[in-house]
């Protein structure tokens, strides 16, 4: 019972095995996915996935690196988007100082149009931020954000953005980079994330978590996001890989509000 909350199943690189890449996160448990829009034809992408089958959701949103190609028309089509109920959250959005691939200006004014959007479907926001943190969390207090709610997806910040973003009443979701040699501290911080704001991914085909390194990441591999998290929480009672993902995917439910 594992839910892999940020997913890009639409990636060019899945074309040749998309399915048998789907039945294989099934049967290693994954009951449900979110496949994330990134622009406009990747939102779309999302939504006919989703429509596709009934365990796949979809996001729909412009990625930091993307917004420099919005145009006032992309708007309306996310409104219409949106109208499909198995659109259950708006993103990835956010700040991404580390590439500047649309720039800082450019990236924050339509990262509040995006918040205020969202804020009008009253979808949550799942947030890309990298090298940004004060950008964004000041800019999701102004837009009031924490009124929808939502994630800092593939969380690999200080402890420092964990609080503001657990502050703002939002979740976040650990993927394949918690099982990282190097990723001492992200460790550390995911042991104190209380068990009601953590959720898991795979941020698929990237991040592939050991003993997989090297290969393009799918799904399936969500098991071991959920192992290094309950190896991490091995602590507390009756933690294991099943906890985790009965935990985790109740919390998935409760941010995604339309799978209710």
């Amino acid at each position: 019972m594992l839910f892999d909350t940020h997913t890009h199943l639409d990636d060019a690189r899945y074309n040749e095995d998309r399915e048998a890449m789907i039945a294989r996160a099934r049967e290693a448990g994954v009951e449900a996915f979110v496949t994330i829009g990134c622009d406009l034809a990747t939102s779309r992408a999302a939504v006919a996935l989703a429509e596709q089958h009934p365990f796949v959701y979809a996001s729909i949103g412009v990625h930091p690196h993307e917004v420099k190609h919005i145009l006032d028309s992309w708007y309306d089509e996310f409104r219409r988007l949106a109208q499909n109920k198995k659109v259950v959250a708006y993103g990835e959005i956010g700040l991404d100082y580390h590439y500047n691939h649309s720039s800082p200006k450019e990236q924050r004014e339509r990262f509040r149009e995006q918040i205020q959007l969202a804020r009008e479907l009253n979808l949550p926001v799942i947030i890309h931020t990298r090298e940004a943190q004060d950008d964004t969390i000041t800019i999701l207090k102004e837009e009031r954000a924490s009124e929808i709610g939502g994630v800092f997806h593939c969380f690999s910040g200080n402890a420092w953005l964990a609080k503001d973003a657990l502050d703002l009443g939002f979740y976040l979701s650990f993927s394949g980079i918690l099982t990282f040699q190097n990723a001492t501290m992200l460790r550390e911080i995911a042991k104190t994330v209380p068990l009601d704001r953590l959720l898991i991914e795979t941020d698929c085909p990237y991040l592939t978590p050991v003993p997989h390194r090297g290969k393009r990441n799918e799904p399936a591999y969500v098991t071991h996001v959920a192992q290094q998290l309950a190896t991490i929480r091995a602590g507390e009672s009756e933690m294991s890989v099943e906890t985790i993902g009965r935990l985790t995917t109740r919390n998935a439910k409760q941010l995604f509000s339309r799978l209710r």
